[in-house]
Formats: structure tokens, C-alpha cells, sequence
């Protein structure tokens, strides 16, 4: 079974750096805002991981991933099959946690949210995004192509 760890460079983490104040308070800010590479002009923010997140985060990936290793060790089709659609949900659970807001993109003609952009996005953005949700999750490459 695979755990969301703390381990893991953040390639993101120059931008999401806490602030100082002069009085000596951390400002935190619990969501990050990241340029899209993917589709130029494209903003996505993403939760920060926190202790709460990640066990919540955690809970929630649990099951179906224990379902979905348990599937992929089989040999039949079918199995493998089935560990391709569990993988699809644990990384639409991703999206649907960890992405706050999506900007400069419109899709049908409507403005882009977490559910159209899951459902009608372009495949590589919404990998874009998947992946950064798991690189704020400390995720390593091996556990992210799952």
C-alpha cells in the first residue's frame, strides 16, 4: 500500500513561501497558486498539505487503493482492467480534493470549475493538475504515475 508522505522536493515551494511580518507572525497561506504548463494563460490554486489534509486525504484513498493493488496483481484482464479504472478514480479524488480554483480557461462556452474541468477538461492539464496536487502531497514520481 502506498502512503502520502512528507517526503519529496516540491518543485513549487519558492512560490508558496510563508511571509514574516515585521511583528515577528508567520503569515501561512494554505493555498497555492500555480501557472499552468500545459495550457499557457491557465491559473490553477491547489490546497496546501497540512496535517488535517493529509489524514483526510489519506482516509478517503485508502480502500480503493488497496482494491485497486489487490486487482493489478491479478492476472487477468478483467483485474487489470478494473486497477485502470480504480487508478482513474483515486487520481479524480486527487482533483476533486486538492484543486481550489481554475482561472483563465472556459470550457463549452462556461467558466472552468473543479467538476467541468474533471469531466470535460483537456487530459494534460488535468494531469497537470493531478500531478501537482501529489507533489504537494510529497508524493515520489513511482507513486504519482499511479
Amino acid at each position: 500500500m502506498k502512503f502520502i508522505s512528507l517526503l519529496g522536493k516540491r518543485a513549487s515551494e519558492a512560490e508558496c513561501a510563508d511571509e514574516i511580518a515585521p511583528n515577528g507572525a508567520v503569515h501561512y497561506q494554505s493555498i497555492m497558486s500555480l501557472h499552468s504548463k500545459a495550457a499557457p494563460g491557465v491559473r490553477f490554486a491547489i490546497h496546501r498539505i497540512s496535517f488535517g489534509r493529509r489524514m483526510e486525504l489519506s482516509r478517503r484513498v485508502r480502500e480503493l487503493s488497496r482494491r485497486a493493488e489487490f486487482l493489478e496483481a491479478g492476472t487477468e484482464v478483467h483485474e487489470k482492467i478494473e486497477a485502470n479504472i480504480l487508478a482513474q478514480e483515486i487520481d479524480a479524488m486527487y482533483l476533486q480534493w486538492g484543486l481550489v480554483s481554475i482561472t483563465g480557461m472556459v470550457i463549452d462556452g462556461e467558466p472552468a470549475t473543479a467538476e467541468r474541468f474533471l469531466e470535460k477538461g483537456p487530459e494534460d492539464l488535468v494531469r497537470e493538475v493531478i500531478n501537482a496536487i501529489k507533489a504537494q502531497c510529497g508524493l515520489t514520481e513511482a507513486e504519482r504515475k499511479n
